[in-house]
């Protein structure tokens, strides 16, 4: 089960609860009505008129009335709106358990405490749909308190976790933050306008994730951000100007409606891309000087660079396969490190397909509730060597087998951390490492091309009949008591013509005349 709150929160309670009882936008609402709320029910189902609608009146005032009481107090953008729906496969719930449900998601989200009816927030449940619930909520508590909505979306997560396992329905993934913020429909629709491939936020996701990874400074982080054309805004602190305490991207030609860059700050992007954290990752990975650029690198010492990748991550794999079953928090470290090494590996690259693979790892390399893992020598290595791509430069044609080898280790070290992930209990980020291991088999392993087929010989254009007689030379092709010549052998020197059939002397001919 998913609950999704919509944010921004509504102003107005009358338009929601219209839409909730009405058709829905395609019909699609059927039998509207409620399941639960602060009183019973049948007290508060709006009644129908003579004229066959609802009428909402009472049930409008009934909400409004504690945030009017409010007064200048309460919040500008009171109304509180959750859905909560259960999967395709899942059975019907009945009304009781929606009601239950309902009633756990606001207790746990401390909005209405159990006892706590005549006290906390006004709220109703309203289903006009087999699989899902609405839950609609006014943010003023009856005693003249607002209510606290500290983590709200943590706790429903908790309320649907606890209803799987109630009512046996799907289970799903906990909410340990490990996910990145995920492109909003209108990013999507803005990109899609744009002729853009992705929106813009992925793209700068993983110009900022390669740069981390890349950079052995704060300085040399920002460096190569600018290089490789993103827009880079820093602040500054208040108490210290000089001190530098967060930093936020752009791509150029992003801009909002008053031709400004939209921006995106470290956190907006993904969990551990903000400044504290990078640093964090730099203080313990040391500062090394980057090594030369790629064109003054020969062969060899590439080939050399892609051997020691591919021994890294085999030797990060074995790491991690022995501590998953004594310490798996000690091989946290690496799996997080992991991270680096695809995404400067793909843009040595420049594929395609291991950028993808990179991009769906990032969730099954982040730590659970964002916490830092100690450094182990597993994940020091792998960050050493993710900085040593950043002297190949882009090598897409580089015909060494090394790193088609370097990409197999790299399915094998993704495989595992899915293994370690389900061990620790952690669905998404198993599934993300899986997505990866199969994105990079995938380069090893590509679909057979389908073999052309034979080219057609051209079709000869038909002659047009001019005379009586080539009209019965069409209807009747040999003359009567004649049969067709027969096919040419298989031997035949000449060219090869195909025979007419020869009609059954039962079968009456075709009538005369043009064809029809």
């Amino acid at each position: 089960m998913i609950g999704k709150v919509s944010a921004p929160r509504g102003t107005r309670v009358e338009p929601l609860i219209r839409y909730l009882f009405g058709p829905g936008r395609h019909e699609e609402h059927t039998d509207a009505h409620i399941v639960a709320g602060w009183r019973h029910p049948a007290e508060l189902e709006p009644p129908l008129r003579p004229d066959g609608r609802r009428g909402f009146r009472r049930l409008n005032g009934l909400l409004n009335q504690p945030h009017a009481a409010l007064g200048p107090r309460g919040f500008d953008r009171p109304v509180w709106h959750c859905a909560l729906r259960a999967a395709p496969g899942d059975r019907i719930l009945s009304d009781d358990e929606c009601a239950q449900i309902a009633c756990d998601v606001m207790h746990r989200t401390g909005l209405a405490p159990y006892g706590e009816e005549d006290d906390a927030v006004r709220w109703i449940a309203v289903r006009h749909a087999d699989d899902h619930i609405h839950l609609v909520a006014m943010l003023a508590r009856q005693d003249g308190r607002r209510p606290n909505l500290w983590h709200d979306y943590y706790r429903i997560r908790e309320a649907c976790q606890a209803a799987e396992q109630r009512y046996g329905l799907r289970a799903t993934a906990p909410a340990d933050r490990t996910a990145a913020r995920r492109p909003t429909r209108a990013e999507h629709e803005k990109a899609r306008r744009r002729g853009r491939a992705e929106p813009a936020r992925v793209t700068l996701r993983r110009h900022v994730a390669t740069a981390a990874a890349a950079a052995t400074s704060e300085p040399d982080f920002f460096a190569r951000l600018r290089r490789s054309g993103v827009l880079v805004r820093t602040r500054f602190s208040t108490r210290n100007p000089g001190e530098i305490t967060g930093y936020a991207v752009a791509l150029p030609g992003d801009t909002t409606a008053a031709s400004g860059p939209v921006w995106y700050s470290g956190g907006k992007l993904a969990p551990d891309l903000t400044l504290p954290k990078l640093r964090h990752r730099w203080h313990h990975a040391g500062h090394h000087p980057p090594g030369p650029p790629g064109p003054h690198l020969t062969w060899a010492e590439r080939d050399a660079i892609w051997q020691h990748a591919a021994h890294t991550a085999t030797t990060a794999a074995d790491d991690i396969r022995r501590l998953a079953a004594t310490d798996p928090a000690a091989a946290a470290d690496a799996a997080w490190a992991a991270s680096d090494i695809l995404h400067t590996a793909a843009a040595a690259l420049g594929n395609r397909t291991l950028r993808r693979a990179a991009d769906a790892y990032g969730r099954a390399a982040r730590p659970p509730y964002a916490r830092i893992p100690r450094p182990t020598p597993a994940g020091t290595g792998l960050r050493r060597t993710a900085r040593l791509f950043s002297a190949l430069g882009t090598v897409s044609h580089d015909p060494s087998m090394a790193a088609i080898t370097l990409v197999i280790r790299l399915a094998a070290l993704a495989e595992t951390v899915a293994d370690l992930r389900r061990a620790q209990r952690h669905a998404a980020q198993a599934a993300a490492a899986r997505t990866a291991a199969e994105r990079l088999r995938s380069l090893t392993h590509p679909p057979p091309k389908p073999s052309s087929p034979p080219p057609r010989p051209p079709a000869s254009r038909p002659t047009r009949p001019r005379t009586v007689a080539d009209l019965v030379s069409l209807d009747f092709p040999y003359p009567p008591g004649t049969q067709a010549p027969p096919r040419p052998s298989q031997n035949t020197t000449g060219p090869s013509r195909r025979a007419r059939p020869v009609r059954p002397s039962n079968t009456p001919p075709h009538g005369r005349g043009r064809a029809r």
